[in-house]
């Protein structure tokens, strides 16, 4: 491996963070009968067990949430909520040091990049909403209108959504986790959040964090883990959840609108993308492609923003993949522990079998192997890889690979740039590079996508909104407009005597 380290260990630190993790239901941590493997995807070892969940447990959440949504104050008291958050956020950076070790350890997560996405940053998501909250208006006054002959005062009441069901997928599990529940405690809503089955532990802390170090009561908070599909599956059916927030696979958000339209319930989806990367020809080329090396590495490329789409000008192709191909070569990848390392192992061998599989149909089908395409053991490790005469219709550049694998596809102009960068039926992110910066931003206004990088420029953060166009989602997660997503407008009218 490229890194300084070939030996993958898994730190005392990560392996006491792993034991003994339970449940919370209710108020109380619990544990299960049965559990379930957490694999360490550097060695293929088995990290820790879980509890595995039922579906029983999984209606006791819902009770429990029910129940605390129903009889409590904590829909309306907005300075408890403030005062729990911020608990929670106390909580969060104290304890930082065992959250960064467990998901380096449990999610593959380069230690270079934990102050990022994979750890510190969502920390700050929590104080962002309690601060939002402070300041938030919950009422709107509209003023008043003559209807024959007498004055009427109207005004709109923002109130929590109820009982919210958040899902969660296995790649920035922290990010994904507190993205959710930040925004939904701050509207008084109560969670049930179940951690997916492949990163159960760091969720499961973050349960027990809020257990053991705020006053949010009982019920508020609902942390599962479970190896069954089931158990989700019950979650976006049950008649006692009001909201789905759900972050994942498109394919499995067709399948959670469709269970939510039987009891028509909210749903938020945070879901694929096969984002674009466009570099129009008086862009200096070094950047993105350093860029785009650097970005599919990141993470291992498990990340539904990143722009796995390289459209480049056809006169400076092979110039361009020349320079992606050294960024490439240069990626320190192996022992995710490791100082150094950039790029860690994929979550599972299920997830580097297909990666894999789609490299090597594109390669049969006719795609350029420029580098990379190679498993390496042991752990889930796959190199950066970089594909050219790649069709703009063909699988690998349509779906979704979540794995470091770039696909660089030639245009012929900003308009044919734009074409091939709204291909897809996707719309999450994408980016634009050029010396103008009123050209970059002309063509990016014409890709249907929801965030958009001009020469690099950083939008993830706790006060931007992130969603998708198309089929990459619906609703908006962080910012004031991740707060109103757990919210309802209430309007009232009152005669003025």
């Amino acid at each position: 491996m490229h890194s300084e380290s070939t030996t993958v260990q898994t730190s005392t630190a990560a392996a006491s963070a792993a034991g003994d993790r339970r449940l919370l239901i209710d108020g109380e941590l619990v544990g299960t009968a049965a559990t379930f493997p957490s694999m360490n995807p550097a060695t293929a070892t088995v990290l820790g067990y879980a509890p595995d969940a039922t579906v029983e447990d999984a209606d006791a959440c819902v009770d429990a949430a029910r129940r605390a949504f129903d009889t409590t104050t904590w829909s309306t008291d907005v300075e408890f909520r403030i005062h729990c958050l911020d608990q929670l956020h106390r909580a969060l950076l104290d304890n930082t040091e065992e959250l960064r070790e467990l998901t380096i350890a449990e999610v593959g997560a380069a230690r270079l990049l934990t102050p990022g996405p994979l750890v510190e940053a969502p920390i700050e998501i929590v104080r962002y909403y309690s601060d939002l909250l402070r300041d938030y208006p919950l009422t709107e006054e509209l003023g008043e209108i003559e209807v024959r002959g007498q004055k009427h005062r109207r005004w709109v009441e923002k109130e929590a959504a109820g009982v919210v069901a958040a899902i969660i997928a296995y790649n920035y599990p922290n990010q994904l986790a507190l993205a959710k529940l930040a925004p939904a405690l701050a509207a008084g809503c109560t969670v049930v959040l179940k951690g997916a089955p492949d990163t159960p532990l760091v969720t499961l802390a973050l349960g027990e964090l809020i257990a053991e170090h705020t006053d949010i009561p009982a019920g508020v908070v609902n942390v599962l883990s479970s190896s069954d599909a089931a158990v989700g599956r019950a979650l976006t059916y049950h008649s006692g959840v009001d909201m789905i927030t759900f972050t994942g696979s498109t394919a499995t958000g067709r399948r959670i609108m469709a269970a939510a339209s039987e009891t028509v319930k909210r749903v938020f989806l945070e879901l694929g993308g096969k984002s674009a990367m466009v570099v129009l020809d008086d862009a200096d080329f070094g950047m993105p492609a350093m860029f785009s090396a650097f970005s599919m590495a990141s993470h291992a490329g498990q990340g539904c923003a990143l722009t796995s789409r390289l459209i480049v000008p056809r006169q400076h192709h092979d110039e361009i993949v020349d320079l992606v191909a050294n960024g490439f070569a240069n990626i320190p990848y192996g022992d995710p522990s490791h100082p150094h390392t950039y790029m860690g192992p994929l979550i599972s061998e299920q997830q580097r079998d297909k990666v894999d599989g789609m490299v090597q149909r594109a390669i049969a089908a006719g795609a350029t192997l420029v580098t990379g395409g190679e498993r390496v053991d042991p752990g889930y490790f796959y190199t950066p890889t970089l594909l050219t005469n790649v069709h703009p219709d063909s699988e690998i550049a349509q779906e979704e690979i979540f794995g470091p694998v770039l696909v660089v596809l030639p245009h012929d102009g900003d308009d044919d740039a734009v074409r091939i960068a709204n291909n897809s039926i996707y719309g999450l992110a994408g980016g634009v590079f050029s010396g103008d910066e009123d050209r970059a931003i002309a063509v990016a206004r014409r890709i249907r996508a929801g965030a958009f990088m001009i020469n690099g420029g950083h939008y993830f953060a706790p006060d931007t909104p992130f969603g998708g166009y198309k089929q990459s989602g619906i609703g908006r997660e962080m910012g004031r407009a991740g707060l109103e997503e757990f919210l309802e407008s209430k309007t009232f009218a009152t005669v003025v005597s």
